[in-house]
């Protein structure tokens, strides 16, 4: 087998594909076919190799090797006469001429004379220059005992087709007389009527005469001219494809930029849009008679009180305190999927919640206690007048009312006097609507609810309180926005100083130059931004521990 290996030559290297998008050219496994004195050489030395044997009565012929495009070979004459092999044509080989090579060219396939005319069947195979059929001779080898058996060549002698040159000014590549190398393979079984592979062992390169040596191309040496193309940086280093961006709900970061952008553009122009519409329709004559008859707001009742008592603008600060913590500490339940620590009530071990929990009904009672003082403080010192509807006139007032502010024409008021209907509305529904719902639906979803109550359970479902609760949240987040805007506004000084230093004056331009409720405003907006950091773990357990046990599972 090695004198086998010999014969077949290198492999030859593999070029671009004859197709666009094909495997290259020639096909993997292809080698170099030599000259014919090769199949020629190996035959005979097979014959001498193994020992002499009577002749059969009988030879066997060799069974047909079936192949992809098998041709018929014509019986050849001793004389060894070729059989012609049409070549492909291809480019031309100057700019405007014919394909190459000539249409009458063809390719001689010699075969080796034989002592009798042989009728075989040949396998074609893929040769590096030609990639139609070959035909191959199948030659009797005598062997001791054994019938006569069929060898295959897979390739016989063809020279190569010569091409461009290497170099500039040089011979066209490969050398004149260059040929393909012949690969014997036995056909059949291992045993029986195939060549035994250990008479084909027995071949030895220095077997076969220096004149029958075969034309090969040694593709190992490398090329004789400057390498001018090389691998870049990507060649040696695998990439991994680029990571998903983090997404924050059913958005990224930048999907949430270009979302809020476009949001507020459009959102200005709706804006936009409705400011002017609403200054063409208060510029009609019958718009005109409606604003003088309702111009925003109502007389209160007699006897209602005039200013702010100081209590007020304390209740005030709480309420603004207690709200803020409780929208944090909401926001937080929600988010929040692994606890850090739990509280445990003294009398109730399975009562056990998480410390936001805890902390969030804690509000949640100190915000109702003040709640209660704020109401009972108002129905006594007569305050409720001023935000609880006393006529019918509070809806068409309203709507007036939300026409000036649409507008930018703000309506005149002076809330230390009375307020514009819009604004007595939206108290009466914060004090007296929004603040019960959250309180109810709250204590409904705590541990402080009996769990036992069918009856009251089943009338009172904890759906419906989950339902009402988040929207509610919703509507004091909103309601504190809008509040505070118009507050600062509609003249911030004298609003503030109505608020937190219990100031003001029958007179709406007094007190404009005040600093006072100002002041007290920046103060109590630090002790809410110190409140929101320390509501944390660390700060709540120590406090958390004087009503009930923490822990951290």
């Amino acid at each position: 087998m090695g004198a086998l290996r010999q014969a077949q030559g290198p492999m030859l290297r593999r070029g671009l594909p004859r197709v666009a998008g094909g495997d290259p050219w020639p096909p993997a496994g292809e080698v170099e076919v030599g000259d014919a004195a090769t199949s020629t050489v190996v035959e005979s030395s097979v014959a001498e190799a193994a020992p002499a044997a009577e002749p059969a009565p009988t030879v066997a012929t060799a069974e047909p090797v079936e192949a992809p495009h098998a041709a018929e070979v014509a019986p050849s004459p001793s004389t060894g006469s070729a059989a012609g092999v049409t070549l492909r044509r291809g480019l031309p080989r100057t700019p405007g001429g014919e394909p190459w090579p000539p249409a009458d060219a063809a390719q001689a396939a010699p075969v080796a004379p034989t002592a009798a005319p042989v009728a075989a069947t040949a396998a074609t195979a893929p040769v590096a220059a030609a990639a139609a059929p070959v035909a191959a001779a199948a030659a009797p080898v005598a062997t001791s005992g054994a019938p006569v058996a069929a060898v295959k060549a897979t390739a016989t002698g063809v020279a190569l087709r010569r091409g461009l040159p290497r170099r500039p000014g040089g011979e066209p590549w490969p050398p004149a007389g260059a040929a393909a190398a012949v690969a014997i393979e036995p056909v059949g079984p291992s045993t029986g009527s195939g060549v035994d592979s250990a008479a084909l062992d027995l071949i030895d390169a220095s077997d076969i005469p220096a004149s029958a040596a075969v034309s090969t191309i040694d593709v190992s040496i490398p090329l004789p001219f400057p390498r001018t193309v090389f691998p870049g940086k990507y060649a040696f280093v695998p990439q991994s494809p680029a990571p998903e961006p983090k997404r924050y709900g059913p958005f990224t970061k930048g999907q949430w930029a270009g979302t809020v952008i476009v949001g507020g553009i459009a959102l200005l122009g709706a804006a936009a849009m409705a400011v002017l519409f609403v200054r063409w329709l208060l510029s009609l004559s019958g718009m005109q008679d409606f604003l003088t008859t309702y111009p925003g707001e109502y007389h209160l009742p007699e006897g209602a009180p005039v200013g702010f008592p100081a209590w007020l603008g304390w209740q005030h600060f709480f309420n603004v305190f207690l709200m803020v913590l409780i929208i944090r500490s909401g926001l937080r339940i929600r988010g929040e999927k692994r606890p850090t620590a739990f509280w445990t009530p003294r009398n109730d071990p399975k009562g056990k919640v998480s410390l936001t929990i805890w902390f969030h009904q804690a509000l949640d009672i100190l915000w109702l206690v003040n709640g209660v003082v704020f109401i009972v403080l108002l129905f006594v010192t007569g305050q409720w007048m001023r935000v609880i509807p006393t006529s019918w006139e509070v809806i068409p007032n309203a709507f007036t009312a939300v026409l000036q502010y649409i507008s930018l024409d703000w309506p005149t008021e002076n809330g230390w006097v009375n307020y514009n209907s819009i604004q007595q509305i939206a108290y009466f529904v914060t004090i007296f609507i929004a603040a019960p719902l959250a309180a109810v639906t709250g204590y409904r979803m705590s541990g402080m609810w009996p769990k036992n109550a069918e009856k009251l359970n089943k009338a009172y479902p904890i759906e419906w309180a989950r339902a009402l609760h988040f929207p509610v949240m919703l509507y004091f987040v909103a309601f504190i926005a809008v509040h505070v805007f118009l507050v600062f506004a509609t003249g911030a000084l004298r609003n503030l100083n109505h608020m937190y230093a219990a100031q003001g004056s029958v007179d709406p331009n007094a007190y404009a130059d005040n600093w006072t409720g100002f002041w007290f405003l920046v103060a109590s907006l630090v002790v809410i931004v110190a409140a929101w950091v320390a509501a944390r773990p660390l700060v709540l357990a120590p406090i958390a521990k004087l009503f009930g046990t923490v822990s951290s599972r």
